[in-house]
């Protein structure tokens, strides 16, 4: 079981108790509006969710970390990495993404979770290369992407909702010579 550690956070694999609070973090309209269509999702489809995120860990040996606050056990949201099954024409790759909800923005939160979650990539798994796909207009996201020295390679259109997206991407060397 794969754990990881930064300052504020702790990063671990989904339990049954962090279907509730991440459903909680899935039904507000303004945490979805930049994912897919924008539709806000349940606590059948969180756990449904949850499910599909444990079951990638099990086949590729990454996946969605559950992000928990270190000082109070809080869940948080998700950060972690995926394949992006949704867009065939980047493939093949991994996504770093994120899902934090509404308390933690603005708090460096997501960042650091991102930075642990690529650093898992490259030196844990041997990535080549990460991406984050990310729909225009979310220029938060679009912050954090470049605060992981992620830089856009292309623009398209997400096949499953039709909505703008960038792809942005970091290679394995320019992790290696931004970490040096």
């Amino acid at each position: 079981m794969v754990t990881l550690e930064t300052p504020r956070l702790i990063l671990r694999r989904w339990r049954e108790d962090d279907v509730a609070p991440m459903a909680a973090v899935n039904a507000d309209p303004e945490v979805m509006r930049w994912i897919r269509d924008g539709s806000v999702r349940d606590e059948q489809q969180t756990r449904d969710g949850v499910q599909a995120w444990e079951s990638e860990w099990e086949s590729r040996g990454f996946g969605l970390f559950a992000v928990e606050i270190r000082s109070t056990g809080e869940l948080a949201g998700f950060t972690g990495l995926s394949v992006p099954g949704f867009l065939p024409e980047v493939l093949p790759v991994v996504e770093a993404g994120w899902r934090l909800g509404r308390s933690h923005w603005g708090q460096g939160l997501a960042t650091e979770a991102a930075e642990a979650a690529v650093r898992f990539g490259f030196e844990e798994r041997g990535l080549e290369r990460i991406v984050s796909i990310i729909q225009v207009g979310n220029d938060a996201s679009e912050r954090i992407a470049t605060k992981l020295g992620m830089h856009p390679v292309r623009e398209t259109v997400n096949p499953t909702c039709g909505r703008r997206v960038r792809v942005f991407e970091l290679s394995s060397d320019q992790y290696v010579t931004a970490t040096r």
